[in-house]
């Protein structure tokens, strides 16, 4: 009997970490962060433009790297669809900034360092007791809310996707 208790308490604290994923049609959640140069940044700094919000693991891990280049060599397509680039992941405000000048990264990395933003968004879970942020990207439209959820990211082929999802959104507009 206690061990059934204590499975179903550890299956209580491990819910939160993967709930309140938001979906297409909802407004964006808010948040107000620190990027890499220590400016707090939120979502509403980019109404009334498209904002690609990608989450990331960790940085300077070969994934991570991988799209956070894909990224910087995407974002001048990216910006002229209309676009802007966020990067979020758990790491300090400090580790964003080393790793934003090493790659040349013309983009915010946002510091959710407590792990608050990736939860909201459903994209908080944990390997080995370490939390951090699962690979997703939203899309997220000029006024504000999900226009697509890219869940599993190809990090060398999500740029390619945003883009195609950004001309084909546009044109229905």
């Amino acid at each position: 009997m206690r061990r059934l208790l204590g499975c179903l308490v550890c299956l209580m604290l491990a819910l939160p970490v993967f709930a309140a994923a938001v979906r297409v049609g909802e407004p964006a959640p808010t948040f107000r962060l620190q990027d890499q140069h220590g400016r707090w940044q939120s979502p509403e700094d980019h109404r009334g433009r498209w904002l690609v919000l990608y989450f990331y693991p960790r940085d300077f891990t070969p994934g991570c790297t991988s799209e956070a280049c894909a990224f910087r060599d995407g974002v001048v397509k990216l910006r002229q669809a209309g676009a802007d680039v966020v990067g979020v992941s758990l790491d300090p405000v400090t580790s964003h900034a080393q790793f934003a000048a090493k790659y040349h990264l013309p983009f915010p990395l946002l510091s959710d360092a407590d792990g608050q933003v990736a939860r909201t968004y459903g994209v908080l879970t944990e390997t080995a007791g370490t939390p951090h942020a699962r690979r997703c990207t939203f899309l997220i439209d000029p006024a504000g809310r999900i226009a697509k959820v890219y869940e599993d990211v190809d990090p060398e082929r999500n740029v390619a996707q945003v883009l195609a999802d950004l001309a084909r959104l546009q044109a229905g507009a």
